[in-house]
């Protein structure tokens, strides 16, 4: 027996048929579903699929799943349902979403992109049997012997052509992601939440797909002016950074929209009722309509962001569940969305539980049916689905280190593994489909099901864009 390489794709030969595994594409956005099938195989027989990758602070992620070859020796990840491992049932992109940090790994990770010019890089190997998690941890050479193919995948949030800009221009910081070709593109103001620092792969991915993007900085980041931890910044360092999207050349300055996540829901929400501001379309995901003994003006949110409402539940995590509660904002620091003027989109996952979102998308409900605009809010609510909702095929950290120092702090953000999966690739396809309609004004056929997945709206295969 020996073993030949032909590119990213490895095999043993054998008396038999060579063995194979191949993924198309192999390079993809990560919005984009891998399809991975194994061929040549003996007939009827257990084969285990495995998938590894290295994040950038260096510690592994796997995943695996169990199947059964059918007559003919092939199986095909599209088709053939997993028996076991990391999930159950058919899930075509259950290898990647099922991703969990591998034994002896650091302690409350949770799987961010920093650099969206270098994929992920994912290996997935073919294995003879049904192997456990544990067995591929404890015993590599006896998983050796049993390899069978492997094939390297590479998945972007950059698509080829997109230009990453970063800002530093009237105080504002941030990166602005321009999709290929002159413009002018519909524009997108990007905005996450109190973990601070600047988060950049949505909004690449956001470009990846036409829209220009710009993700924000207004928290925790060392370029804004100010210690750490302490808010800084305020309306009109919003309203600063709104222009620099709308008066840049490439960006259609009357079709723009924001798209906050957590703390983020709160500032996107506000900045809608600037009359300055006046964007096309709003989306929310898992955040507060107010905040907890904060008041926000002009020149800075003079916020504490409730920490009097912060504790350590029982179970030891740190929760900013009762600070989230619309109950426990004053009337002055809640948002006035009586005033919305524009759509607003709105994401829950029931199982959150780092925010009470629940509770205020009925706040939101109800403020905007008392005042006859009930027709501009569409709410779509994921059981089982956590509060980091991200784009699609990315896996879900149910608890996570937040801070280290002076003690670790973990918390926790909630969501089952498959249930959150299913959220994400549902979610991300209303998302650019809300954003499509209102931006560019064109409806789109979607289907509104939790249970099946939506098309992309512009869907594309990347192998021939990075060859």
């Amino acid at each position: 027996m020996n073993c030949r390489h032909t590119g990213q794709m490895r095999w043993r030969v054998t008396d038999r048929m060579v063995r194979l595994l191949t993924a198309t594409p192999s390079r993809a956005l990560m919005d984009e579903q891998i399809v991975l099938k194994g061929h040549y195989l003996p007939c009827n027989s257990p084969v285990t699929f495995r998938a590894r990758m290295r994040c950038e602070n260096g510690n592994l992620w796997e995943s695996m799943s169990h199947y059964h070859t059918d007559e003919n020796g092939d199986v095909d990840l599209t088709r053939d349902s997993s028996m076991g491992g990391s999930y159950i049932g058919c899930e075509p992109m259950g290898l990647f979403w099922s991703l969990q940090p591998a034994r002896g790994q650091e302690e409350g990770l949770r799987l961010r992109k920093k650099n969206v010019d270098t994929p992920y890089t994912v290996h997935v190997t073919m294995l003879e049997g049904h192997i456990l998690l544990r067995d591929s941890s404890e015993d590599e050479e006896m998983i050796g012997k049993q390899e069978l193919a492997t094939v390297t995948v590479q998945r972007w949030y950059k698509a080829p052509g997109v230009q990453r800009i970063e800002i530093c221009q009237n105080q504002v910081v941030g990166t602005l992601f321009l999709p290929p070709g002159p413009g002018p593109f519909p524009g997108v103001l990007d905005l996450w939440g109190i973990g601070g620092g600047l988060v950049e792969y949505r909004a690449a991915l956001f470009a990846s797909r036409g829209l220009a993007s710009l993700a924000l900085a207004y928290f925790n980041h060392k370029d804004i002016p100010g210690p750490r931890n302490h808010f800084t910044v305020g309306d009109s360092y919003f309203k600063a950074a709104w222009r620099v999207l709308q008066d840049h050349p490439q960006v259609c300055g009357n079709r723009m929209a924001i798209i906050g996540l957590s703390f983020g829901v709160f500032i996107a929400l506000r900045m809608a009722m600037y009359p300055s501001v006046s964007p096309k379309c709003v989306v929310c995901i898992n955040g507060p309509l107010g905040v907890y003994n904060s008041l926000a003006n002009e020149d800075r949110l003079t916020c504490d962001t409730g920490k009097k409402l912060w504790g350590v539940n029982q179970q030891g995590y740190l929760s900013f569940w009762e600070a989230s509660l619309p109950s426990n904002f004053p009337p002055a620091n809640i948002v006035q969305i009586e005033k919305l003027e524009c759509p607003l989109l709105y994401i829950v996952g029931e199982d959150d539980l780092s925010c009470a979102s629940m509770v205020n998308a009925d706040e939101i409900e109800k403020r905007l049916l008392a005042v006859g605009k009930s027709h501009l809010f569409t709410r779509v609510s994921y059981p089982g689905a956590g509060h980091l909702i991200e784009p699609p095929y990315t896996p879900c950290a149910r608890t996570s280190l937040w801070a280290k120092r002076p003690t670790k702090l973990f918390t926790q953000w909630g969501g089952k593994l498959a249930e959150h999966a299913a959220a994400q690739e549902d979610s991300w396809q209303r998302i650019l489909g809300f954003l499509e309609c209102n931006l560019r004004g064109e409806q789109r056929t979607q289907s509104f099901s939790t249970k099946e997945p939506n098309q992309h709206i512009v869907p594309k295969h990347l192998d021939t864009l990075f060859n």
